[in-house]
This record gives C-alpha cells, sequence and structure tokens, in this order.
C-alpha cells in the first residue's frame, strides 16, 4: 500500500516502541498464562473427571475460547481504532485483559462451589480474549506507523518480542513456584500468584501507555476526516483477497506456537515423563533466544522481502517438528536433547515467521483500516490456526498411540498452507510495483 512517510524523531520512536513492547508483553503473559496453567492445573481442579484426557481436553477447550472471542475484540477495537485512535484503544485493552487475569486468580475451585467454578473460568477467558484481540493490531501498528518505511520490518517486529518475554514471564514465574512450593502448596494457592501478579504489572503499562501520542499516519488522516464509516465492510470490500491470503499464511504460526509453546509442556510432562520444572525452562530459554531472534528477522525481511521470508520460515518450521518429536521422544529424559528439540525450534526458527509477520500484515491494508484489517486477519485465523491446535494435538497424539508424528504431519500441512499463501502475497506485491514503476516511467515524444 502506498502510504506517506514523515520524518519522526528517533527518541520517539523508541518510546513509541518500548511503550508497545511493554503492553504486549503484559498482555501475552496473561494469556499465555491461562495455557501453561490449562494442562496442568485447571484439568484437575476445574474440570475433574475420571478420565485424564477428557480433563485436560475440557481445559484446554476453555483455553480455545479465548481465541474464539479475539475475533470479536479484533472487530470492535479495530473499528474504534481506525474511527477514534490507536493509543485510545490500547489503554482500554490492557485495562480488560489485566482485570480479567487478576480475577482468575481468586476464581473458587469446582470443589468448592460446583459448576459456577468452570463457567467463571470460561467467562474470564472470553473477557481475555476480547482484550488481546484489540491488542495486537494496535501495539505493531503504533511501530509500524511511526517507523521510516525502509526499516518498517525491523521496527514492526519489536512489539512481537513482547510474546516471548510474556511467555518466558508465564512459565518462569510457574515454574518457580512449581520449583519453590510443594505440588500441595502449588496447587491449593501458589499458581493463583502467578494471576494476581497481573494486577501491578498493569499500573505500570498503563503509566507508559499514556504517556505515547497518536501515530502521525493516523494523525493526517482525522486532520483530513478521511476516516471510513464502517472500517471492516470497507476492508471486507476493497481487500477480500488481502484478508483470505493473511489468515492462510498466519496458520503456521499459530499452530508452531502452540505445538511447542503450550502442549509441549504437557506431552513433556505426562508422556515423556519429565518434570514440570524442567519442561517449563525449555521453553522460557526458548523464549529469551526468541528475543534476540525475532529483531534479527526482522531486519533481515526489509532486506530480503518479508513476503519471501515468511514463505521459507513456514516450510522450515513445517519441517523441523519432526526431528524435535524424534529427540524428545527418545530422550529417555535426557535433558540437553529435550532442551535442544526445544529451544532451536521454537526460539529461533520460529521467529522467521513471527518476525516478519507483523508488517507482511500491515503492508496488505490501508492505514484506514490497517486496525481492523490486521487485527481480523490475526485473530479470526487463530481460531483454527491457535485455538484448537492444543485439542488436535493432544486428540492425534491419543490416536497414535502416545507417538507424536500425526502431530508433526498436522504442522508439516499448516507449514505448506502458509508458504503458499505468502509466495502469492510476495507475487502480488511485485505486481503491484511494477505497476507503479510502469506509472513513473516518463511519456516518449
Amino acid at each position: 500500500m502506498a502510504i506517506s512517510n514523515q520524518a519522526v524523531d528517533p527518541k520517539v520512536i523508541r518510546k513509541v516502541v518500548t511503550s508497545a513492547i511493554v503492553g504486549a508483553t503484559i498482555e501475552w503473559y496473561d494469556f499465555f498464562l491461562y495455557g501453561v496453567v490449562a494442562g496442568i492445573v485447571f484439568n484437575k481442579l476445574y474440570f475433574p473427571s475420571h478420565d485424564p484426557t477428557i480433563s485436560t481436553l475440557l481445559a484446554y477447550t476453555t483455553f480455545a475460547v479465548g481465541f474464539v472471542t479475539r475475533p470479536l475484540g479484533g472487530v470492535i477495537f479495530g473499528h474504534f481504532g481506525d474511527k477514534i485512535g490507536r493509543k485510545a484503544m490500547l489503554v482500554m485493552t490492557l485495562m480488560i485483559m489485566g482485570v480479567a487475569t487478576f480475577l482468575i486468580g481468586l476464581v473458587p475451585t469446582y470443589a468448592q462451589i460446583g459448576i459456577g467454578a468452570p463457567i467463571l473460568l470460561l467467562l474470564l477467558r472470553i473477557a481475555q480474549g476480547i482484550g488481546l484481540g484489540g491488542e495486537w493490531g494496535g501495539a505493531v501498528l503504533m511501530a509500524y506507523e511511526y517507523a521510516p518505511k525502509e526499516q518498517r520490518g525491523f521496527y514492526a517486529s519489536l512489539p512481537q518480542i513482547g510474546l516471548a518475554l510474556g511467555l518466558f514471564m508465564a512459565s518462569g514465574v510457574v515454574g518457580l513456584l512449581s520449583w519453590a512450593l510443594t505440588d500441595e502448596q502449588f496447587m491449593s494457592w501458589g499458581w493463583r500468584v502467578a494471576f494476581l501478579l497481573s494486577g501491578v504489572m498493569v499500573a505500570v503499562g498503563m503509566f507508559i501507555r499514556l504517556h505515547v501520542k497518536e501515530t502521525p499516519e493516523f494523525a493526517a488522516i482525522k486532520e483530513r476526516n478521511a476516516e471510513t464509516a464502517i472500517p471492516f465492510m470497507d476492508m471486507i470490500r476493497r481487500y477480500p483477497g488481502n484478508v483470505l491470503k493473511g489468515m492462510g499464511a498466519r496458520y503456521i504460526d499459530g499452530v508452531f506456537f502452540n505445538v511447542f509453546g503450550v502442549f509441549s509442556i504437557t506431552y513433556l510432562t505426562t508422556t515423556v515423563k519429565i518434570s514440570r520444572s524442567e519442561a517449563l525452562i525449555g521453553v522460557m530459554v526458548a523464549a529469551v533466544v526468541m528475543c534476540f531472534a525475532i529483531p534479527f528477522f526482522g531486519r533481515m525481511s526489509d532486506r530480503m522481502g518479508r513476503a519471501r521470508m515468511y514463505m521459507w520460515g513456514s516450510i522450515i518450521t513445517g519441517l523441523v517438528s519432526f526431528p524435535a518429536f524424534w529427540l524428545m521422544s527418545t530422550s529417555n529424559g535426557n535433558m540437553m536433547m529435550i532442551w535442544l528439540a526445544t529451544i532451536i525450534p521454537f526460539g529461533i526458527l520460529y521467529a522467521m515467521v513471527y518476525a516478519p509477520e507483523a508488517a507482511l500484515f500491515c503492508d496488505l491494508f490501508d492505514a484506514r483500516v490497517r486496525y481492523t484489517g490486521i487485527s481480523f486477519v490475526y485473530q479470526f485465523s487463530g481460531i483454527f490456526a491457535s485455538g484448537i491446535t492444543p485439542i488436535i494435538a493432544t486428540a492425534l497424539l491419543k490416536l497414535n498411540g502416545g507417538q507424536p508424528w500425526l502431530i508433526c504431519a498436522y504442522v508439516l500441512f499448516a507449514g505448506l498452507v502458509s508458504a503458499w499463501c505468502a509466495a502469492m502475497i510476495g507475487r502480488d506485491e511485485k505486481r503491484e510495483h511494477a505497476a507503479e514503476q510502469v506509472k513513473l516511467r516518463p511519456a516518449r515524444t
């Protein structure tokens, strides 16, 4: 999309990026804390069953509900983000997510209040999904729309670090509590501490976000009164192909993340039989490595092209799940093998798709519908790409007698779908660039 790009003070860009990273970190901590705890706590305390697999599936179902409601949040906050402004929506989403997460830490168990316990948990998970649905688009837009055009891949990738930091903090807090407390203490009250900490983090995040101004690009639209009446309908009318290609490209991101960042913890503790703390350490280290890999691949995407990097990253991440799960399943408890099988695929190779993804999706839409467009593409595709992945993985593992190869085949399928969609996005970008060059050529006399 052709857009203007006014010079912005680098100090302002750094302030905006810092705000985006801090807010995204808190949001992802809140969201993934639920996923980390779902298969080790909620399945026992809120969804008791004689069959452990059924309990886990029920817990992961409420985890998936958060992904189902994220498109709703994306449409709502995307609409007002394209009508009112990016900053105001980011303040609201942070507050919604923080309050919901804090309250999850106070919900009584099934043994205490019966069916009311999972219902309350479900309602708060819905609120989490709505909050995050509006958060991601606004955070990456603040960085993307402030950044110089030739560095948008790099700057838009920086808020993506919030996912890695949020996962690290969620896994780290749960891991620390698991290590410091007995199983009885952790299951009784220890896990609640991780959710209650969100209240403190939200207060810090709100202070930072309230001191950031609106993006110059959207401010210019407001000055011209050029906002579209209904951004969602305008997006569907003008960009139907981009919406479909963006959702297809998103497939591997959601599948790969939830297989290695969420499901692998349950797989390692229940099938490979290592401790909860040991499994969480691998995910934590991978998250730290990812913090460095994301800006590296984000900068590379500015040089080699975002669609091209995303295409190859999709193929590589689709294939690497086979050797990774082979190392896990044959490790015999060897933690070095298990951690390598987590850190290299998840900490490094996953960043090949996650780093360029934000700018790749932003490029698909103009500023009048961009908040709505990227939020809808990312969040709606998350229902099938992310939300149901732990459920599918759990079912495939049982179907294959505890062997992970059907899961790996599913990851590869997602990678091939995303690679094809990224290739289509790249093809369209080349055509658009060629058309612009023709318009710029001087007329022959």
